[in-house]
């Protein structure tokens, strides 16, 4: 018994070392302290998810590097996420990254999403995807650094970093109900990327969500000043969310200010659709029409400028 009482003893003490502070939790260690360093074609295969379009595949890849900007640019493989990301703003990992801290950029100022060397507990703040983050650190996972993060509207993320990869290997965003916004999921990665990739530059010119039954038409409108750095818009994408249930109709029509028509569209009982798709763009004022019958009926639009930048490596 005394023997079996010392090894039990022994046992404790060896696991002790591999307990951080008294809550149970591991020490913390990562694979990598520092900030990676990128290489044009350098690629991370993702799983995207998002509660408008489900699941989806493609790779982030870093198209180019500016040493004197001091900023990578990554594309993406699939043009149809960087179309998504224009409208819906979901993936807040396309464009310009900062070298010095792999900081996003969000309404043009850069984010420190990352706080590199990681150490447990530190905190910072960052805006990004809408929100104003409250972030910290809280440990590592399988050598990766954890960092949870909450806003002043109850929203969270939480995203792992890679240092052996050296970039996100898992980033979720939930709002204030804990409904999945986003997240995207490591599934492989790899260098010397060869073939096509978008990033498109955007501006938002309208998001609103219209419910039924509607007296009459409804009438909204939006300008085209073109993009804030001066350059033009090489053409809109919208999307368009509709529900038609329990005998709801409704139309939809985006007219310039001749009262010509460059979207138009009308929708049946018992439409369930989601729409994504691109329009020729011109610097003008528009108007945004819309009519709903039904009483659970509705139509959420949203529109974005978009300047297209795309690479063949």
């Amino acid at each position: 018994m005394r023997a079996l009482l010392t090894a039990l003893l022994m046992v404790s003490i060896s696991m002790s070392g591999c307990i951080s502070g008294g809550d149970g939790s591991e020490e913390f260690e990562v694979d990598a302290t520092e900030k990676p360093g990128w290489e044009v074609g350098d690629w991370w295969l993702y799983t995207f998810e998002t509660s408008q379009f489900g699941e989806d595949t493609a790779r982030l890849v870093v198209t180019e590097i500016d040493e004197d900007e001091n900023q990578y640019m990554l594309g993406i493989s699939s043009e149809r996420e960087a179309q998504r990301h224009a409208v819906i703003n979901h993936n807040p990992f396309l464009g310009r990254v900062i070298i010095d801290d792999l900081a996003v950029y969000e309404n043009g100022e850069p984010q420190s999403v990352f706080n590199f060397p990681w150490n447990e507990g530190d905190t910072w703040l960052f805006t990004l995807l809408g929100e104003s983050w409250m972030a910290e650190t809280t440990g590592s996972l399988n050598g990766m650094a954890v960092v949870k993060a909450s806003s002043s509207s109850g929203h969270s993320l939480e995203y792992h970093f890679d240092g052996t990869h050296g970039f996100i290997d898992y980033f979720e965003w939930l709002d204030q109900d804990d409904e999945l916004q986003f997240r995207m999921s490591l599934t492989n990665t790899g260098s010397d990327y060869r073939g096509e990739a978008w990033f498109i530059r955007a501006t938002d010119l309208k998001d609103r969500v219209f419910e039924g039954p509607i007296d009459g038409e409804v009438t909204d409108t939006f300008v085209d000043s073109g993009h804030p750095s001066g350059i033009d818009f090489n053409y809109y994408v919208f999307y368009i969310d509709v529900a038609m249930p329990q005998g709801g109709t409704g139309t939809l029509s985006v007219k310039d200010h001749a009262g010509n028509s460059i979207l138009t569209r009308t929708y049946t009982a018992g439409t369930q659709s989601q729409e994504l798709a691109t329009i020729q763009s011109r610097t003008d004022e528009y108007t945004l029409e819309v009519t709903l019958t039904g009483g659970q009926s509705s139509i959420h639009f949203m529109i974005a400028g978009g300047i297209e930048n795309y690479w063949e490596l």
